[in-house]
């Protein structure tokens, strides 16, 4: 499968200029209708229950998709679907499933800092070995 870079090389090493510059017209044309920076990975900030009130609230006063607030506000879409479907980090709770799940993984990078793990060998001794399979072979007297 070609590229669209490909493409247009193989356009422009043609003279085929009248198609790249029509390539160019619905380029800036499809430039226009976005409404976030496509591709953009955002570190994001912490989740608090603020925050997921005023994602509820972008959410229901205005037309933004989940993608749109999330640029907005600084915070990973995924968050925002959380908070949107299942009314997560509406409570500020240090029991709430979240607030456990985000201490438990602290916790774990923390301790794993510490120590050092099993490397890959270390690992594979511990497996058993396993038995080769014989293959099947197909001559031409079998046909």
């Amino acid at each position: 499968m070609t590229t669209l870079k490909e493409f247009e090389d193989a356009l422009r090493e043609q003279g085929m200029h009248m198609a790249l510059a029509i390539l160019e017209k619905l380029r800036e044309r499809d430039r226009g209708k976005r409404s976030a920076a496509p591709a953009r990975r955002i570190a994001g900030r912490k989740m608090t229950p603020e925050l997921a009130r005023r994602i509820l609230e972008l959410h229901a006063t205005t037309e933004m998709t989940q993608q749109e607030i999330a640029f907005e506000l600084g915070v990973n879409q995924g968050r925002v679907n959380e908070v949107i479907k299942r009314g997560k980090w509406l409570e500020d709770d240090p029991t709430s499933p979240e607030a456990v799940a985000r201490d438990k993984a602290k916790a774990r990078m923390k301790d794993e800092g510490g120590r050092n793990r099993l490397s890959r060998s270390a690992a594979s001794e511990k497996r058993p070995k396993r038995k080769p399979v014989p293959q099947a072979q197909l001559n031409l007297g079998d046909l």
